[in-house]
Formats: structure tokens, sequence, C-alpha cells
């Protein structure tokens, strides 16, 4: 946070290793992010990047209140949510091989590590839009629930039971899974 702090007051005054260093520091984060909000790959690049160069534009003018990444993620879970609403897609099955990128050089758990994915993405399409959007951005985007009521225009125990609820429906489908 505090680096976050300095990284802005640098950028601010035109620094461009300062913005350099915040795209790389959130770059990765904020695209798994809209991958798992969007489940296609070309438009979440677009996303961030679409983010960043917003960022850029508005440096002058920005003050950063809370955290960076918040900040940022709210600002990719916006736009997700403009895409999806604008093209009304039912998610399909994440692209696994753009996501997952196992610490191990072992065939074997890598695909041990595909197939989970795989399972979890699938799990997560069928979750109502507002639980798997609650899911994500708490456990993927670092989200605290009063920010993500904030976002969804809900009050804080909304957003406690959107993600509780949606956590218990995930249990049910994955082990369900395992029972087969």
């Amino acid at each position: 946070m505090l680096e976050d702090r300095w990284l802005i007051w640098k950028f601010k005054r035109g620094s461009k290793d300062a913005f350099c260093r915040i795209y790389e520091k959130y770059r990765d984060d904020l695209l798994r992010l809209a991958m798992s909000l969007l489940n296609e790959a070309g438009i979440a690049e677009d996303i961030v990047h679409d983010v960043f160069t917003s960022f850029i534009r508005t440096s002058k003018q920005f003050q950063l209140t809370g955290s960076l990444k918040g900040y940022l993620a709210t600002c990719v879970a916006n736009r997700a949510r403009n895409v999806n609403r604008a093209h009304r897609q039912q998610t399909a099955r994440l692209d696994v091989t753009r996501l997952v990128w196992p610490s191990s050089d072992r065939p074997d758990e890598w695909i041990i590590s595909t197939e989970e994915f795989g399972r979890l993405s699938d799990a997560l399409a069928q979750l109502p839009p507002d639980q798997r959007e609650t899911v994500i951005l708490h456990v993927q985007g670092g989200m605290k629930f009063r920010e993500l009521a904030k976002l969804q225009n809900v009050s804080i125990k909304t957003a406690h039971s959107r993600y509780r609820l949606g956590l218990d429906k995930l249990r049910s489908l994955l082990n369900s899974e395992v029972a087969k």
C-alpha cells in the first residue's frame, strides 16, 4: 500500500517508470479477474488495456482513497459487467491453457491442474451472475465485502449472502461431480 502511494505520487508527476511498475504489479491479477468474469481472453485483455489507458488519461485528477488494486479491480469488474450486459453471453468453459500455468514441469501435475480448473470453471459458469461475480471478485480480486456491496449497489449483508450462497452452490456442484 505504501509502495502504491509512492508510485502514484511519482506517476502523477510524469514518471513512466512508476506507471510501468504499477502495470507490471497488477496486470496479471487484473487479467485473471477479467478472464474469470468474461471467459474470453481477447476481450479480457482489451478491458485490462482500456483500464490502464483510462488510468493514464486521468492520472492528474486521480486520488487514491483506498487500495490501488481494489480500485483497478473495480474498474475491470465494471467494464466486464458492461461487456456481459452488451453481449448477453452465457458463460462457457474458460480457456484453461491461458489461465493455468502450473508451477511444476511434470506433465501429470499439469494435467491434474488443468482438469481441476476446468471443473471449477464449469461450476462457476453455473452460478447466477451476481453470485459468480461476488465469489470471483472476493476470492480472486481480493475485494472486501464493503467494496463489493458498493460496486454492486447492495447492502453488505447481501454481498455476504451472495458469497455464501455462491460457495454453497459451488460445493454442491463439485461434490456431485465427485460422487458420479
